[in-house]
Parts: C-alpha cells; structure tokens; sequence
C-alpha cells in the first residue's frame, strides 16, 4: 500500500511534469506505444502470478523447480510477443520513433519475467523485498526524469528511463531472493510442471487477454483515427482517472478472507458483508469523482498547461467510470468465493466488445470525448450489467444495483 501511494505521488507530481515538458504530440507517442504492447502483456505473465503463490505455499519442495519452468514459460512468452512486434514493424506505417520505441518497450516484458521472485515473496509473506527495490527504482528514474527535463532532452531519454526502472526491479528483486540464501542456477524447467501450470491458467491468459485489449484498444484506435496528439490527450486524463484504482484492490484484498469467513458461519452474514463491501465501493468511487468534477479545469490547466485544452472535459467523463471499476474489483473477488470464475472472463469479454463497438462509432463523431464516453458505458456493461445475463451470476447484479442507488444503504439505516 506504502508503494501504491508513493506511484500516486510521484504520478502527480514527477509524472506531471513530464507530460507536460513532452506535449500531446511525444506524450500521445509514447502512451500509443505502451498501449500497443500492453495488448500483448498476457502472453509474458501467462496468467502465473496467482497460480505460482498457490503452488509454491502446496509444494515447497518443488521450489526450483517451479520458478525455473514458470520463468521459462514467461520468457517464451516475451519472445512470442517480440516476434509479434517486429511483424507488426515490418507491416505497418507508423513514424521510425514510433517503432522504435514500441520494439524498446515491448523488450522490458523480458524483464518482467522476474517477476516469479515478486510470487516467491508473496508467498512467503514478505512483501517488503518487492516493495523495496520498487521504492528505490522510481526514486532514482525520478530524479532522472527530473534531470531530462532541465537538459531539454528526447522522448527518447524518456523511453530509456521505463527500461531502465523495469531492469532496476528485476536487479533488486534478485538481490533480495539471492539474500534470502536461494540459488538462480539451482532454477529448473520440467515439461510435466510447465502442463500442470498451463492447464490451470489458460483461463487466466484468456481472461489477461481480454483486460488487455478492453484496457488497451482506445488510445490505439484514438491514434489510427485522430492523430497521437489526441492520444496524449486523452492518456493525460486517464492516467489521472485511473491513479485511483488501486484503492479498492488494496481495500478488497484485506477484507475478503473475513467475507470467505463469514460464508461459513452463516450465509445471511455472508451476504451482509458483501453487500457493505459494495456500499463501501460506491461511496470510495464518489468520494473521488467529486473533487474532479468541482476542480478539472483549473487542474489541468495548472498541471497541464493550455496545450492540454480537451483533457479536462475528458477526465470529467472517464473518471465516472471509477465507480463501475471499484465495484468490479469487488465483485471479481465474489466470482472467486463462488467458484465462477469463467463468468468473470465472458463478462469482460461483453464488456471489451462494447468498448470495440462504442470507440468505433463515437470517436469519428465525438473525438476522444467519445472514446471517455466508450470506456464509461463498457465499464458498466462488463462490471454490473453482464452478470445480469447469467442465472448463476444474477445474485451480484441485483446487489451492485442495490448499491449504486443507495437502495440497500438506506435499508441499513432503517433497520438501525
């Protein structure tokens, strides 16, 4: 959580400063790039985060073992992804900056292959040893955002300063597991445990795959429809949209082992709990919705400057979709005590289609306010709306439902 607000600080303040020294027109280049690769970012993780903590609390012994074949895995998957890449290069119209930093960018997805040690020391609950090289690491690439900036210098700079903070990561992340008396050399990759692991996240990179294009795809259709100045734009505001987001995983993360407890003592006390945890969802989605709406313009304005004239409007919109996000962060968690997680993948996949659909309609009418308008309707279809669909998931709907008009709120406070 201390990470989390440090980034929340550093994006307000370092990462400001940044947008604003390189425009809309590098700032929509740079966020253009990241976005595209971001669509691939399944085929890197494969959907082992989670899987991998499981298996190495089930089978300590199998250690080596499966931090070797979980880190190989990931690796061919960064290959894919750069093959992939490079066709895409070969194939298309964009500037050579562009490309060129799409191809450096997507070469840091090696690096997150590390990422295994982030599992290990989650599953060995000490969380410090990935908190702390990341506190260091976007000290330092700060202060060194900080320096370009007074040097006037390149997007380019920029782009080598993301490298250089994914490397420092994984450096840091192997120095603590290296500590911590584990051995890289003693990694090893088993054909048997690459199935195992395979079978039980297909789901998972199905489901990554999903997030990543509904996530991604505007800011990618923005920039083949309009130009990558209404990219930067457009990110400009969704950066500051989006900062809120990790408040409700951290909050959801902490207080769902009492909701699972409480599913077996009583089913009514269950279900009270959820339903104050999307109570809980909607007023935290509120609380931020309103200072942005009273302080956008004069915002954007200070932190952005004049060039970022429609990123104000845009934010105004984009950040109503904060509600359907929080609530949809809490119901994921509820999919997972029910055992339907498939139902969570296919109403992402609603959720994506619309985004698709919308974003190919309103942004030639509306500019990027359409692409705002597109991530908000999307956000509510796939969060709250698509659950309704399914017989299974139509308990969540009618709570959610309950939660946004302040129906079950009221309820609680004429039982008291």
């Amino acid at each position: 959580m201390g990470e989390r607000i440090f980034r929340l600080a550093i994006a307000l303040t370092v990462g400001v400063m940044v947008t604003r020294y390189l425009g809309p027109e590098d700032f929509g280049t740079f966020s253009y790039a990241q976005s595209f690769v971001g669509l691939f970012t399944a085929f890197s993780s494969l959907g082992l985060t989670d899987i991998l903590v499981r298996e190495l609390l089930k089978s300590k012994e199998k250690h080596y073992e499966l931090m070797g074949t979980s880190f190989w895995l990931q690796t061919f998957g960064s290959c894919f992804i750069m093959v992939s890449l490079i066709c895409f290069v070969l194939l298309n119209n964009n500037k050579p900056l562009t490309n060129k930093i799409i191809l450096i960018v997507g070469f840091t997805t090696f690096l997150h292959s590390f990422n295994v040690i982030t599992s290990f020391f989650n599953s060995q609950v000490k969380s410090k040893f990935n908190a702390i090289p990341a506190f260091l690491g976007i000290t330092i690439s700060s202060l060194l955002k900080i320096y370009g900036i007074w040097q006037q210098a390149s997007l380019i700079f920029f782009v080598y300063i993301l490298v250089f903070d994914t490397l420092f990561l994984a450096l840091g992340q192997i120095y603590y597991y290296i500590k911590s008396s584990n051995r890289l050399k003693k990694w090893t990759f088993k054909r048997a445990t690459a199935k195992a692991l395979l079978k039980d996240s297909w789901p998972l990179i199905l489901s990554g795959i999903v997030i990543s294009i509904y996530m991604k795809i505007d800011q990618i259709m923005i920039k083949e429809l309009i130009s990558n100045a209404a990219v930067g734009q457009y990110a400009a505001a969704v950066r500051l949209s989006e900062a809120w987001y990790f408040i409700p995983m951290i909050i959801c993360t902490s207080v769902f082992p009492a909701i699972l407890n409480a599913k077996t003592k009583s089913i009514e006390l269950y279900k009270e709990r959820l339903s104050n945890l999307y109570d809980l969802m909607v007023f935290l989605g509120i609380a931020v919705i309103i200072p942005v709406l009273l302080f956008a313009d004069w915002g954007i304005q200070f932190l952005y400057g004049s060039d970022f004239d429609q990123t104000a409007f845009v934010l105004k919109i984009h950040i109503w979709a904060g509600v359907f996000v929080f609530l949809g962060v809490a119901n994921r968690r509820w999919f997972i005590s029910e055992n339907l997680q498939v139902y969570q993948t296919i109403c992402l996949g609603f959720g994506m289609i619309t985004n698709i659909i919308l974003n190919i309609i309103m942004i030639p009418k509306l500019g990027i306010a359409g692409a705002a308008y597109a991530t908000l309707i999307s956000q509510f279809v796939a969060s709250v709306l698509a659950p309704a669909f399914f017989s299974k998931t139509r308990e969540s709907f009618y709570m959610m439902i309950q939660s946004l008009l302040f129906i079950s709120f009221f309820n609680k406070i004429l039982r008291r």
